[in-house]
Parts: structure tokens; sequence; C-alpha cells
């Protein structure tokens, strides 16, 4: 059997969406002939812990790793807040962040941990995979980010043992939505790009998640980039039967950042509220993860705080069942990212297999709203055109009314992890061949 080495961060016990991806290329890939190896941090800082990922993990995989050491403690030191790792992604544009302790703790994040602040991570993981490479053959060296960290530990590898490298981005390098929010400056700016184009013209093979991101790696000079989009896995979407919630219940799973407030859907709920007899008694918004505080506080100043819940991080299993419970799922796309036409997460995909209608929000031309038509699973609306959230609402509750909330999830199949774990040997066997 083929061996690959896969350098991820995000492993069991990390809870969360950046876990999943290789977590579930690791459970298939034995049955597509390659035997995975997987080095990971030993004391990673992981914001959320989730241990029923465990029973993912194949019998017998073999997992190395050694210690890392990560700036957060100096960045609570810094800013006076909590000591998470999370710094780098939803806070970036919170107006209520800690002042200019709290941006000086962004710009250092931007300017001197580049490309990340698991940065010291690299040299001692080259080191220890130098030797371990020495006493151990692999056929294949993948990386998967971000962190993006990660490539630059495998681009040395690749440099000292011409071993195959595949380098997979479950999000874009320097077009991620806060990239332009870590107040770069033109010097640290050039060095992330010129990392980034080294990694992508290096590496034997690119996987992305989007079209779109294909698309634009290849124009950066990519000679070898493949579409691998995120999916769901069969085994985690409950199969005992599930009682539907009793009232019109929305339900977001996952982060909510300020970047993700919802002012146009919680301005159309208030409106029905006063305006559909029963629609008030009826309704409830489920916020299942981390909610930033400026959404909580629009939401109770529309008077909506008493049809809230607010159940916090929840395992991945019981996420499931919920997914499966409400009325409609919604779904949000960061209108403030330059790549947001191409956003495709892991969490739309288990939306389809859940089998409740999509409610999304975002670029109502890009890859997510051609699944959801294709699929039949839901409908998407822009931003700020609250006449169509209205109109979308009001649909979905009629139906709801009649007890007919479901999606048809036409064709989804081919986002099972099984059929994307296929793929992702077929791109190995080629990369291996040449």
């Amino acid at each position: 059997m083929k061996k690959a080495l896969i350098i991820t961060y995000y492993w069991p016990p990390s809870g969360g969406a950046g876990v999943q991806r290789w977590l579930k290329f690791v459970k298939y890939l034995r049955e597509f002939g390659w035997e995975p190896v997987v080095y990971t941090p030993l004391n990673p800082g992981f914001p959320i812990v989730d241990n029923t990922l465990y029973a993912d993990i194949p019998d017998d995989i073999e997992v190395v790793g050694t210690p890392i050491w990560e700036p957060y403690t100096y960045y609570k030191k810094i800013t006076g807040g909590e000591s998470t790792p999370k710094i780098e992604s939803g806070s970036l544009n919170n107006p209520n962040s800690p002042g200019i302790l709290g941006q000086l703790a962004v710009w250092i994040r931007g300017n001197l941990f580049i490309p990340d602040a698991r940065k010291f991570w690299i040299d001692p993981s080259i080191k220890f995979l130098r030797k371990y490479l020495i006493d151990n053959h692999v056929d294949v060296i993948i990386s998967t980010g971000p962190p993006h960290s990660m490539h630059l530990i495998a681009l040395k590898l690749k440099e000292c043992f011409n071993i195959p490298w595949l380098a997979d981005f479950r999000d874009p390098w320097t077009d991620i939505d806060y990239y332009k929010e870590m107040k770069i400056s033109a010097f640290a700016d050039k060095k992330h790009k010129k990392l980034e184009l080294k990694t992508i013209t290096t590496c034997n093979a690119m996987v992305v998640v989007s079209p779109e991101m294909k698309t634009n790696y290849e124009n950066l000079g990519c000679r070898n980039v493949h579409l691998i989009t995120n999916g769901f896995d069969p085994d985690d979407m409950v199969s005992d039967p599930v009682i539907p919630d009793t009232r019109f219940s929305i339900a977001h799973i996952g982060t909510l950042p300020p970047g993700f407030n919802l002012k146009g859907l919680w301005q159309v709920l208030a409106e029905l509220n006063d305006t559909i007899p029963g629609f008030q008694t009826n309704l409830v918004v489920k916020l299942v993860g981390k909610v930033d505080d400026s959404i909580i506080d629009d939401l109770a100043a529309l008077n909506l705080e008493t049809q809230l819940e607010l159940p916090g991080y929840v395992a991945h299993d019981l996420a499931a069942r919920i997914m499966k419970q409400s009325s409609v799922l919604l779904l949000v796309i960061n209108q403030k990212s330059p790549n947001a036409k191409g956003i495709l997460t892991g969490k739309i995909f288990e939306y389809l297999a859940a089998g409740r209608p999509i409610l999304a929000i975002g670029p109502t031309d890009g890859s997510l709203a051609e699944i959801l038509k294709e699929s039949e699973a839901g409908t998407i609306s822009a931003y700020d055109n609250v006449v169509q959230i209205k109109e979308i609402v009001l649909k979905m509750y009629d139906k709801y009314l009649q007890h007919n909330l479901n999606n048809s999830g036409k064709g989804i199949k081919k986002f099972t992890r099984k059929n994307l774990t296929a793929q992702l040997a077929k791109v190995l066997n080629g990369i291996i061949t040449k």
C-alpha cells in the first residue's frame, strides 16, 4: 500500500470546521490504496475541543508529532483578553476590539507572524520530519492550510528529499477575507505573496475547494490545480428518526463573527413578528456556535431576544441532529470576502445532507448559488435585498404551516466524503506516476 505523510495543524480533539476535511480523507484513504501517516502538533491551542471526533480515526493509523510554541499567551497579555488562536478570523473586524493594544496585536499578527502565528513550528517540524523520512519511506507529502505554515514545512521537505508534494488549500492565502484587515504593510504583503507563489509553483499539485479558487491559482501560475470540494459523511447524519421542531426554527450552525451579521434578515423577522398573526409565537432563531455580541445586540434591539436560542458550540454529532430537526438552515457567506463567490465550506454539504431547506445569504452568481440550484435544496438572496429575503422567508413559513419542509438533495451523492477521497487518491496516483 502506498504511504502519504499528511502535515496538518487541525486534528482531533480539535473541533470546528478546520479538522473535518482531512479527518474524513484519512478515514477513507485505505479503501483506495493509500496508508495515511498524520503529523500534527502535540500541544496545540485549539479554540474548540470535540472528543467525539476520535471515533472517525481508523484503527492503527500512525500519528506522529512534536510540541508547538504559539504566541497567544503574549497576545492575551497585550489585549487583556483571551489567549485564543482565533484572533486571525472573526474578531479582526470587530469594532469592539480592545483599542490601541488590540490593534497593535493585529498588526503584529499580520506583519511579524508570516505566514501565520504557527511559523514557530516550521523549523522544529522540518528537523523532526527530516529524520522521520530518512527512517521511513513515504510516497507523497501532503500539506493542508490554513495555517499556511504547514505548506512551508512541506516546501522544505520537498527541497530536501524531492518527494512528490500535494498542497491542499482549504482557504486562499492572500485572497482570504480577513487578509486586508490585518493591517499588512507593503513589505509584509510582498513577503506573503512571495511565499504563496513559491508554494504553488513548487508543489507537484494543488487541491482547492471551489472553481473560483482553481481559476485564481491557475492565473497565479500553478500548473496542476485540482478541484475537490468539501463534503459530507453519511455516517455523521443521524440515522434514527428525528422529530422536527414544532416551531418555525431558523438555525445557523457555526461561528457568526461581526461580518456575518444579517441585519436585513433580522429586520425581516421583526417585521413579520408585527404583521403576520402567529408568526412571533412560532418563530425561533437558533444560533449554534460562537456568536459575536454585536449580532446578539442587534437581535435584542429588534425585540427578537425572546425568540433566540444560543446553545453555544456543540459536538459534531449533536450539530448534525440539530440540522435535521430545524425547519430552515441558515447559511451565510461573508460579504467582505474578495473570493465570496467561490466559498464552499463543509457546512454547506452537511446542510444538503440534512434534507432541510436552506436559506442562504451571499452572492447570487457564485458556486453556492449554483449548487443550491442544481440540488434544489434552497434559495439564496443578496445581503441587502430585504424584499427578496422577506419573500423567501414567507414561502418557507408557508411550507412550515403545511408541514412540507424538505430539500430534494438532488445529485448530492457526489459530495460524500468517500467519493471525494476517491478523487483525492486519483490525484495522488497521478503525481507519483509523473
